[in-house]
């Protein structure tokens, strides 16, 4: 597996970082996560950051703004999630990223069909402006306020609606997933869970993993990341890490970090251990 991280720092700093730490993969925001205004990149800073990832021979994804919600049933935060999403999209082409992580968003109590209808043609402007590179991966969530993507199975009605694209794949959350009701720490549940994804979507559209804890119990639908080792899923994350069908796949850490700061070279260590002693 590749071991990585959600690095701070964006586009002119997130690289460094993650070699610093021992990344052998990097997810970054390629704006502020804490505001819809998107930046306009310098062209010598896009063209760094593929000189360099190229030096490190890693992969780069993208996480979009947690701000999105493909699915609002307000026409105001529709248009910018839209928009934003099309130039996160745009930004992570520029810098030959892997993929762009996301979260569909929520119906807020209007329903899964209505969701459904908001979020389809939303998702299909994005696709478009992908390149053979650069990939958008629907992100499973946690599960609460009306969140679409909870499980496999809506995941895969989005996947249909939206043509099995040929850039279009998922990512799966581990704290998402116990949270939402997958024990992923028992080898059957996580197993049953992987049979499902190739079954109805297929295996080969899942392009990266996100290894997190989890403070909140399981089926509780609450996102509440913890780090490794540290949380309920404990020592048993392994079985998340341990799967064969997993292996060589990206693993991204979003965890607190021991400072709250987010995750280091400890957090990815922990990691690879876990992974260590669960494949032995």
């Amino acid at each position: 597996m590749l071991f990585g991280a959600h690095c701070s720092g964006g586009i002119k700093k997130a690289l460094d970082k993650g070699e610093a730490m021992g990344a052998e993969a990097v997810q970054l925001f390629v704006q502020s996560p804490r505001t819809w205004r998107f930046p306009d990149h310098d062209p010598k800073d896009l063209e760094r950051f593929r000189e360099r990832r190229e030096e490190l021979g890693i992969p780069a994804l993208v996480h979009s703004l947690y701000l999105v919600n493909l699915a609002a049933p307000d026409d105001e935060i529709y248009r910018k999630s839209v928009d934003t999403m099309r130039s996160t999209v745009d930004a992570a082409c520029a810098i030959d990223a892997d993929a762009v992580v996301f979260h569909v968003g929520s119906h807020l109590g209007a329903g899964f069909e209505i969701g459904l209808e908001r979020a389809v043609p939303a998702i299909e402007q994005v696709l478009d402006r992908c390149s053979e590179r650069t990939w958008l991966l629907m992100e499973n969530s946690a599960g609460a306020g009306g969140t679409i993507g909870r499980s496999v199975d809506e995941l895969a009605v989005l996947f249909d609606a939206l043509g099995r694209h040929e850039r279009l794949g998922i990512c799966l959350d581990s704290c998402h997933l116990y949270v939402s009701g997958v024990d992923v720490t028992d080898e059957q549940a996580w197993d049953g869970l992987l049979r499902e994804v190739d079954e109805r979507i297929g295996l080969d559209r899942l392009r990266m993993l996100h290894a997190n804890d989890a403070k909140a119990p399981l089926g509780s639908n609450r996102d509440r990341h913890d780090n490794i080792g540290d949380g309920l899923m404990g020592e048993g994350i392994g079985v998340f890490l341990a799967h064969p069908k997993v292996q060589g796949l990206p693993v991204v850490l979003e965890v607190p970090g021991a400072d709250g700061h987010g995750p280091n070279a400890e957090e990815i260590q922990k990691l690879r251990d876990i992974h260590t002693r669960a494949t032995s």
